[in-house]
């Protein structure tokens, strides 16, 4: 049993329950037992206690867009759009094999969970022939690192002599795809409540995959119960590609190919008109926003204030690391509220509103707000605690005003299920030192290739 008091909670539960000075109780079968004001009362005796003095206990904050792989290409094409940032870097990521992605997923992992996150997806879809086993890869990285993973097996078959964006070898045949990442569903899916690992079905994006492959896929992952996941509207390119290869709009696009859905998340989101947000609120179809990656690729600033007023579940994603070095998902909530305010003004976000896109919001978009997302009796117990007494956060008396308006804070202290993966700013499991080593080590054996 853990015992977390003297310490501000923000809960994220639907009536938005705050406590100035309040406990959170978390049993040893990972999930929380008790959370409310003051001290834990009943719950003391033979057990961890933890006082957060001076600081504040919010859920773990979930990402729910990443592609771990580009860890090993930060830095590059740093003043590209999209298409032509990726047709910079597909030639690179054509060269991946296990290795490479392994380290890479190790350092991108652990930089996650020093900036809060409990739970992360990643969109992998660049498979090459003679790459190994990368989807196990990545996998045995979160699982050292120690996080809730959800990786999204992605796939591409639309290359460049066919009209898309990718070059010929690093796209798969159709069947092999569909054939793959079912066997990975077979491989590696995990539906209990508890689970620490799920996969989704992700096709990557209108350019680089056929119609064939978008259909199948959505019956695929449907007819296996687990969730959709693609890039859809992040650019005016992709709009026109859309326009001119399919005749409407991204969205009236998935809508044809049974894209929308309450199973089904869609990274970006940025350039939405007012009928394709009404069909994403009517349908339950999520949203990951990755603002610093939209504000570094220049594409644009998402409707978020409008996504939240249709009911849209709306995440946070700090998006592949070569299209934004920082991917802190602390750092998140505050550019996602900046964001905002460019868009529609200081009353467009709020500092919960953020934070509650970085915890239930993404939550709901993978289809697990019932066991993680908020601080309550019964819920598995993801959680930080984040230290705000420090010079960077002193005098903002609101907690969550702190964490959101003041810089990245530092994670005392990080459960998943219960389990420390973070403590006093460090990881429990792994050495940020070596995974830095080895992440460094497989981006010079990558570029050199």
């Amino acid at each position: 049993m853990i015992i977390i008091e003297n310490v501000a909670v923000a809960t994220v539960d639907a009536d938005g329950t705050e406590y100035a000075d309040g406990h959170v109780v978390v049993g040893d079968d990972g999930r929380i037992l008790a959370v409310g004001p003051g001290h834990a009362g009943r719950y003391q005796g033979k057990q961890r206690h933890v006082d957060g003095t001076g600081g504040l206990v919010t859920p773990g904050l979930v990402n729910t867009h990443h592609h771990l792989y580009q860890w090993a290409t930060r830095g590059l094409a740093l003043n590209d759009t999209l298409f032509g940032w990726l047709t910079t870097l597909y030639p690179i990521w054509g060269r991946l094999d296990a290795e490479v992605v392994g380290a890479a997923a190790g350092a991108g992992l652990g930089w996650l969970a020093l900036s809060g996150c409990t739970t992360s997806m990643d969109h992998h879809y660049v498979f090459p022939r003679d790459g190994g086993d990368v989807l196990a890869a990545e996998i045995e990285a979160a699982r050292l690192i120690g996080l809730r993973f959800h990786p999204a097996r992605g796939s591409m078959d639309l290359s460049r002599k066919d009209g898309g964006l990718p070059p010929d070898n690093v796209v798969e045949d159709t069947d092999e795809a569909l054939a793959a990442t079912e066997a990975a569903i077979d491989r590696w899916h995990d539906p209990s409540d508890d689970a620490m690992l799920q996969i989704a079905v992700a096709p990557c994006s209108p350019f680089s995959v056929t119609e064939r492959l978008m259909s199948e896929a959505a019956t695929l992952a449907r007819r296996k119960g687990v969730r959709l996941h693609t890039h859809l509207a992040e650019t005016d390119d992709e709009e026109a590609f859309c326009q001119e290869r399919f005749g409407c709009t991204p969205v009236e696009y998935a809508e044809r190919l049974g894209w929308l859905g309450d199973d089904v998340w869609l990274a970006h989101g940025v350039h939405l008109d007012d009928k394709a947000i009404e069909r994403l609120g009517a349908t339950g179809t999520g949203v990951a926003h990755c603002p610093s990656s939209n504000a570094r690729l220049g594409a644009g600033m998402a409707r978020v204030r409008e996504l939240l007023d249709h009911r849209v579940p709306v995440g946070l994603g700090v998006d592949g690391a070569a299209s934004q070095e920082v991917s802190h998902l602390g750092a998140e909530l505050r550019q996602a509220l900046y964001t905002a305010r460019l868009r529609g003004g200081p009353g467009a976000l709020d500092a919960r509103e953020a934070l509650r896109m970085g915890t239930m919001g993404g939550a709901r978009c993978l289809g697990r707000s019932d066991q993680i997302g908020s601080l309550e009796r019964g819920k598995l117990a993801d959680l930080v605690l984040w230290k705000l007494d420090d010079l960077g956060h002193d005098g903002i008396d609101d907690r969550v005003a702190a964490l959101v308006f003041g810089p990245p804070a530092e994670v005392e202290l990080a459960l998943v299920g219960g389990r420390p993966v973070v403590e006093r700013g460090s990881l429990v499991h792994a050495d940020a030192r070596e995974l830095a080593r080895e992440a460094r080590r497989v981006a010079r054996k990558l570029r050199k290739t």
